[in-house]
Formats: C-alpha cells, sequence, structure tokens
C-alpha cells in the first residue's frame, strides 16, 4: 500500500482539516488555481479565435495565395489580363495541399444614386468562385447566380449599403470610366440580391462582388481572359511552403504573392496576440504556484507535529514530502476542475450568444471568437498542474530541516 497516499487522502477527508486555521487559505489557492485556469482558457481560446477569424476574412477576399502579372500596378484594379488557359487551372494538380483556385478581376467604378455616390471596387467573379467564407457573412438575401450571360445580381455589404440607403432587391447605376476620360462612362444597372457583413471595415467599404463578363466586356477582353487567380490551401501552416511551390509551378511570366506578403501588417499584428497569450499564461501561472506554495507552508507549519512523529515512526524526508505533495495535488486538481467548468461554461456561452461585443474598427471583428479545442484544454491542465507541483518541491524541502524532536514538542 501506499502510505503517503493513504495518510494524504485521510487527511483530505477529515472534519479538522477543513475547520483549520489553514481553511481560508487552502480555499484562496484553490481559487487562484480556478481563476488562473479560466483566465488562461479565455486568452488562449479567444487569441487564437481572433486570429484564425481575422485570417479567415483576409482569405475570404484574396485567398490564401495570387497569382498575377509582372507589372507596377499598385491599385485594387486588374489593369493587364491574364489567359485562363494554363495548366495550373482549373485544377492545381502540380502542388499537393491545393485545395482550390478560381479566377477573378477588378474593377474600379462609381455607384451613383439620387443622393449620393460612392467609389467600390467591383470584383468579377465566374462559375468556379468558392462561396464557402462568404455564406458565413451572409446576413441578407442569397448568394448570386450567374446563370445567364450578362447577370445583374451582386452581393454587397451591410456597410456599403446602410451608407447609400440600400435594400435587398434594389437596383443601382455604377459607373466606369474609360481609358479616354472625353469619352462618356460605361454605366451597368447591378441587382442586389444579397447583403454580407465580414465585419472587416477595409474589405467591406471597398468590395461589390458581381459577374466576371462585365468587367471582361468593359475591358474588352476574350472570354478566356481574366485579372487574376486566387489560390486556397488545406492548412495555412504549410502557406510558405506552398506560396514557394505554386510560384515554382507557374509560367514565368507571372508572380505569386501569399496573403502573408500582400497583407503584412496585419498579419504581423494578429502575431503579437501569441506573445500576449504566453505572457498571461506564465503570469497566472506564477500567481497560482505562489499562492499553492503559502497553501502548502501553511499545511507543513499546521502538521509539524504530526511530521516530527511520522519521522520518529522511521518515515523518510522524501516519503512525507510525497504526502504533502499528494495533499497539494488534490488541491491543484480541485482548482483545475472548478476552472475548467466555469472557463469553459464562458467559452461555450460566448460561442453561442455572442455576449462579448468588440469594436470592429480596432479589431476587424464585430464580437469576440472563442477557439474551443480539446488539445490546449488538455494540454493547459497537465502544464499547470506539472508546474504548479515543480514549483511546490522546494518549499516541501523544509520538511527535511524539522527536527522530529523539536516536532513533537512543538506546539
Amino acid at each position: 500500500m501506499n502510505y503517503e497516499y493513504f495518510i494524504a487522502k485521510r487527511i483530505i477527508g477529515s472534519k479538522a482539516y477543513k475547520s483549520s486555521i489553514s481553511a481560508p487559505i487552502i480555499k484562496i489557492g484553490i481559487a487562484a488555481i480556478a481563476i488562473g485556469m479560466v483566465v488562461m482558457m479565455i486568452a488562449i481560446a479567444t487569441g487564437i479565435g481572433l486570429q484564425e477569424k481575422i485570417r479567415d476574412k483576409v482569405v475570404a477576399f484574396n485567398g490564401h495565395a495570387t497569382i498575377t502579372n509582372y507589372d507596377s500596378n499598385a491599385s485594387q484594379e486588374s489593369l493587364v489580363p491574364i489567359s485562363k488557359i494554363q495548366d495550373f487551372y482549373p485544377e492545381f494538380k502540380a502542388v499537393e495541399g491545393v485545395k482550390h483556385i478560381q479566377a477573378v478581376a477588378t474593377k474600379f467604378g462609381v455607384i451613383r444614386t439620387e443622393t449620393d455616390f460612392e467609389g467600390v471596387v467591383l470584383k468579377g467573379v465566374g462559375s468556379d468562385y468558392n462561396w464557402d467564407y462568404f455564406k458565413e457573412y451572409l446576413v441578407e438575401g442569397r448568394i448570386p447566380s450567374f446563370d445567364t450571360k450578362w447577370s445583374e445580381e451582386v452581393l454587397i455589404s451591410k456597410y456599403l449599403a446602410n451608407r447609400l440607403e440600400f435594400k435587398l432587391g434594389d437596383k443601382f447605376q455604377m459607373y466606369f470610366l474609360k481609358d479616354d476620360t472625353e469619352k462618356p462612362p460605361n454605366i451597368i444597372s447591378f441587382k442586389i440580391v444579397g447583403i454580407y457583413n465580414s465585419g472587416f471595415q477595409d474589405f467591406d467599404a471597398t468590395y461589390l462582388i458581381g459577374n466576371l463578363r462585365h468587367i471582361q466586356r468593359i475591358n474588352k477582353w476574350d472570354d478566356d481572359q481574366i485579372g487574376n487567380f486566387e489560390v486556397f490551401i488545406d492548412d495555412y501552416d504549410d502557406l510558405e511552403r506552398m506560396g514557394v511551390e505554386i510560384f515554382q509551378n507557374t509560367p514565368s511570366t507571372l508572380n505569386t504573392s501569399t496573403v502573408n506578403e500582400k497583407f503584412y501588417s496585419i498579419i504581423e499584428w494578429i502575431k503579437i496576440f501569441d506573445k500576449n497569450i504566453y505572457g498571461i499564461i506564465g503570469i497566472m501561472i506564477l500567481v497560482a504556484g505562489i499562492n499553492m506554495i503559502t497553501a502548502l507552508l501553511v499545511l507543513i507549519l499546521e502538521r509539524t507535529q504530526m511530521i516530527g512523529i511520522l519521522k520518529a515512526l522511521g518515515s523518510s524526508n522524501w516519503s512525507i514530502r510525497k504526502l504533502f505533495l499528494y495533499n497539494a495535488s488534490y488541491l491543484i486538481l480541485l482548482g483545475l476542475f472548478w476552472g475548467n467548468i466555469i472557463g469553459l461554461s464562458l467559452l461555450f456561452a460566448q460561442k453561442r450568444f455572442k455576449i462579448f461585443e468588440m469594436n470592429p474598427d480596432v479589431y476587424y471583428v464585430t464580437e469576440a471568437p472563442v477557439y474551443i479545442s480539446l488539445g490546449y484544454i488538455v494540454g493547459l491542465n497537465i502544464g499547470t498542474l506539472a508546474l504548479c507541483l515543480l514549483m511546490l518541491l522546494v518549499p516541501s524541502y523544509i520538511i527535511t530541516k524539522i527536527s522530529p524532536v523539536k516536532a513533537i514538542r512543538f506546539e
């Protein structure tokens, strides 16, 4: 029988233990573990959630990688066309891990109403366009259908709809300037069939999504000419490697840029969240560990006579230290249990009811996104338990300095 565990279990179960002088300190130690666990879980869940949500929004409008012409065009408008007749289109079989590739084009224009006007970019898409991301952002209506050659259906952002006082089903005209500015602009009528809200105002204020054929007609392009290709991959973590492979498997006349390169400042900004998460975890474990050290020292002081008796009966220092570490482990596990219950309840409540809102102008999201994974929850629990126990090894060393004779006489 493991007698250290047996004695620790008897101590934990005794009524005297629960009403002793150390009881309030023990409760504080348990509360510190629980609160620390809640804070760490929220930090990880919201930190990773923000990273993934912001990254997904950038990818939704640009793809993981973009294949374009080599030119000096720094605008968001497609100027020099690319032929769709490529070895990598419509399926990029040369690079393993490419999920989808789609052909798009962009054209700057002005939406004109009776009372207002707004400059936007029409993003022309075709039947190969992946709407999965926008289905999540759709707040009214449906996804446009381009079954007819000159379909006028468009998807507009809630931001633009509010600014221009548009509603679902409204029609409007959009003006596109010609290269010869002395000539009258091209005018195309569109019908709003869907309204989306990504929460990423930089994009919501810019993009209107419609039929690619309109841009081909305005630019006098052939049916097989487009502005650029957007590439989607299976695993974002492989983006840098796959970006190089995609570039190597495209013609020398075409360039490839990843979303990390195009939106460097945003990607670097969300990486800062990792440092914040590590900092919060470190501080919470340190605070919880210090509280447990205090609780352990009080437990040792309170049971000095018992330590003397056990030593007099032949128990080794390590055996007695194990007894108190078992006791401390119970307290840590109790704190972790309540921390997990409270933390997961808050996270699931936020995921379901969107309780905590955020400023989209700063964080690019309307509410705090939550990422829940069994992997990080288990890792957090095991890591907290292990680190707290390691921190308790040092104060438990005080047991070796206790003299059996003096301990038995201790009042």
